[in-house]
């Protein structure tokens, strides 16, 4: 299941990323903020217009905005 879709407030681990649908130097900013491989997430927020964007992730003590279309390169499980 891809991120965009996880359910809200709940923890997920992060098992793989689709760099290659992803901008260089938006995979670079989101590598540099802990987005990998392993990583523990959760939604804490969606958007509340048209296509519900931003998603709030919380990642580990962070809490970064993401757009859709990079939580839809992000490959989760629960934890």
């Amino acid at each position: 299941m891809t991120l965009d879709g996880f359910e809200h407030e709940t923890a997920a681990r992060i098992v793989a990323v689709n760099w290659a649908v992803l901008a260089e130097d938006e995979g670079k900013r989101l590598k540099a903020l802990g987005v990998d491989e392993g990583a523990e997430v959760a939604i804490v927020h969606r958007g509340i217009f048209g296509g519900r964007d931003p998603l709030a992730i919380r990642l580990g003590r962070m809490t970064i905005a993401l757009r859709r279309s990079h939580a839809r390169a992000i490959e989760v499980e629960p934890v």
